[in-house]
């Protein structure tokens, strides 16, 4: 008990230092252009107090835990063949999957009906294609960090590269949406190859610093080569897209005469959803039928165990620039679809906090599950927005508090308490991707888990 009191103990003495400097004062406007500082020692010794509470909290928790293990063996420590049948964790799954397809289909209907029209839904439909763009961009990543298991804190380089392409080729070219679709798809994937080259015999934090140096060579070239992509000022009047050549305009030639409705400007943003919705759909396909490939089953075996890949034959050369070609590819399609949605684009919105937030995304969803990912990303973007209409906190800590300013901080204690709780995420099971066809109970003197 003892070094449980000075672990909690230490726990809190960390939160004091960090609160000196961030929590402790507040500067308050004063007499004339003056600024007061605002001791808040109270808030401090709350905060500290709290973490130490949860920690001692956690500590004893924990202790039981392995205490109730220790006496009660786990079916993973069995000598005997046990039951094999999917687990609740691949059920929730395979219903979460089409769960979230049910109501990705009907949000715009359900927000319409529940706010009163179209137009009244307007928020809700724009933070769906916000949340299916995230959910995209993590189903594209899961392909390199979840199933090859090769570090990536550069992706939002392919997801500027597909932005940037789709808005040089439509305002220099006069090209099409649908044209330079795939063209930027095809873009950002020879920039997933060019990159997966010099890392190659990388792996680990080395890997992880050489990725994020190329998110950065990315946006800086963005910054500095102002005659090709405008520098800081960025591109804009980007040309919208089109349904299948038919224009969201009120004239005889628009969408809403050609098929006959009333025109309504939120034409275009229901179609903008339902189009993110149909890529993000076409990404989690494909990833899905790859896993089943030899190609899918190499991306795996490659993230359990290099050296047996190479001695069962793989060519891990061809099986890591395949996952960042594939990757980065499905990245270039979200951006080129975020460049047609926003109509301007700056180096501003491809910083690295895009791709912290995205590998976020795929970690604490579970690495490998596509539900998962769904789900963080829900949780992590549309939370933050969620704050925005908490209204009684201001009830509870005043009426200057702003609880979008501290998105960050829930973001961070979300991470931390993932770690701790579930370090490999919300769905951390999943189907494997190649099964005999019946499911067999496996002895665990032959596999540590005790079940197959």
């Amino acid at each position: 008990m003892a070094g449980i009191l000075r672990d909690a103990a230490l726990y809190a003495l960390v939160t004091f230092g960090l609160c000196v400097p961030i929590i402790a004062y507040r500067t308050d406007p004063g007499p004339g252009t003056e600024l007061v500082l605002v001791p808040r020692w109270g808030l401090v010794a709350a905060l500290c107090a709290a973490i130490f509470v949860a920690r001692l909290v956690q500590r004893l928790v924990l202790l039981r835990r392995d205490a109730r293990r220790a006496l009660t063996p786990s079916p993973s420590q069995a000598t005997e063949a046990v039951h094999g049948e999917p687990d609740a964790g691949q059920k929730t799954s395979k219903v979460g999957l089409y769960l979230f397809i049910g109501i990705a289909l009907t949000l715009p209907m359900i927000a319409a009906a529940a706010t009163g029209g179209l137009s009244s839904a307007r928020y809700w439909i724009d933070l769906g294609i916000l949340i299916l763009t995230y959910v995209m961009l993590g189903w594209g990543l899961n392909i390199v960090v979840g199933l090859a298991g090769l570090l990536d804190l550069g992706y939002v380089a392919f997801y500027a590269v597909g932005a940037y392409s789709y808005a040089l080729l439509s305002t220099t070219f006069g090209l099409s949406f649908w044209v330079c679709l795939p063209l930027a798809g095809l873009f950002a994937g020879l920039w997933g190859m060019i990159l997966g080259f010099p890392v190659l015999r990388l792996r680990g934090d080395y890997l992880a610093i050489v990725t994020l140096a190329f998110g950065e060579i990315i946006r800086l070239v963005l910054i500095n080569w102002t005659d090709v992509t405008g520098g800081g000022a960025g591109i804009s009047s980007i040309p919208r897209a089109t349904f299948f050549g038919i224009p969201f305009t009120a004239g005889d030639d628009g969408f809403a005469a050609t098929f006959g409705i009333p025109y309504d400007s939120m034409h275009r943003l229901v179609f903008l959803y339902y189009l993110i919705l149909g890529l993000a759909l076409i990404t989690n396909f494909v990833t899905l039928r790859l896993r089943r490939l030899p190609i899918g089953r190499a991306w795996e075996a490659l993230r359990e165990d290099e050296i047996a890949c190479r001695s069962l034959g793989i060519d891990t050369t061809a099986t890591k620039l395949t996952a960042f070609a594939l990757g980065a590819a499905f990245g270039g399609v979200a951006g080129s679809f975020f460049a047609v949605r926003q109509g301007f684009i700056s180096p501003e919105s491809f910083n690295f906090l895009e791709s912290a937030i995205i590998l976020a995304i795929v970690v604490l969803g579970g690495m490998g599950s596509q539900v998962g990912v769904a789900i963080a990303a829900v949780a992590m973007v549309g939370g933050p927005e969620m704050l925005r209409n908490l209204g009684f906190l201001k009830a509870v800590f005043g009426e200057g508090f702003d609880p979008s300013e501290y998105r960050l901080l829930l973001f961070g204690l979300a991470m931390v308490a993932m770690m701790v709780w579930r370090p490999r995420g919300l769905i951390s099971e999943r189907m494997p991707s190649v099964s005999l066809g019946e499911r067999r109970a496996v002895s665990g003197a032959h596999v540590s888990e005790g079940h197959g």
